[in-house]
């Protein structure tokens, strides 16, 4: 299937690992070319150079005020566009109610909610008609995950703050798409489980809950996002695909 990706242009943030840098390289397999960002400019330029001439580097962390104008000025200068972008940034600190501190907290709305806003205000303002704003958010939107207080906090308003974006540009021919990962092999995956004293029983116990009873891959995640985020979606916004294996309990 066509997704119609050719020369389109993207930004990806938090792309050098995990769900971002697995999105970022399906897009560019389809034909896209993006602007790949993360905190240490070792691995973003890494991570650029092994996806290719189609995709630039730029290190950037998110709760910057500047770097949404920054990232959207480089896709335009580097590839002469900018058609949308996807917002993925690192999972805040875990930790129960009484453990997270007031500094975690600010520094996870900083990084995590208010970075995305700008981001995709930013970005609102800059796209035209067929462009599109992806967020990477999690199955806690709608399913609090025990021991990620600061997730189960911060997530369902970014999903809420989604919504209204939709509503809002949806006149304008601009979409607003986010997806909610389940339990996905990354790195991320592997701390959280690696937090309890037998992470192998821990895994085969999640594995259970999940229908297909396995956790995904990254490049499953990709293709999902990158299809959401493609020409071929034009009639999907204001939705949260699950990318969970039917983990979600609900419809």
């Amino acid at each position: 299937m066509d997704l119609g990706l050719k020369d389109r242009v993207y930004v990806v943030t938090g792309a050098t690992r995990g769900l971002g840098n697995a999105t970022a390289r399906r897009l560019v397999a389809d034909g896209a070319k993006v602007v790949v960002t993360g905190r240490d400019e070792k691995t973003v330029a890494e991570a650029a150079a092994e996806l290719g001439p189609n995709a630039v580097g730029v290190a950037a962390d998110n709760a910057d005020p500047a770097v949404a104008g920054r990232l959207i000025a480089a896709a335009r200068e580097r590839f002469g566009g900018f058609d949308g972008v996807l917002i993925s940034v690192g999972g805040p600190p875990p930790g129960f109610v009484a453990d997270n501190t007031d500094e975690q907290w600010q520094a996870a709305f900083e990084a995590v909610f208010l970075g995305a806003v700008r981001l995709a205000r930013t970005a609102a303002a800059e796209l035209g008609e067929g462009g599109v704003i992806g967020f990477v958010l999690s199955g806690s939107v709608y399913e609090p995950i025990a021991g990620l207080t600061i997730s189960n906090g911060l997530r369902p308003g970014l999903a809420g703050f989604a919504k209204s974006l939709a509503d809002e540009l949806g006149p304008r021919g601009i979409r607003v798409v986010g997806l909610l990962p389940g339990r996905i092999g990354t790195d991320r995956m592997r701390q959280l489980d690696g937090l309890s004293p037998d992470p192998e029983a821990t895994r085969a116990a999640n594995e259970a809950g999940i229908p297909l009873r396995r956790y995904g891959t990254p490049e499953e995640f990709g293709r999902a996002a990158a299809f959401l985020l493609s020409p071929a979606a034009s009639y999907l916004t204001g939705i949260m695909l699950p990318v969970d294996g039917g983990a979600r309990s609900g419809f």
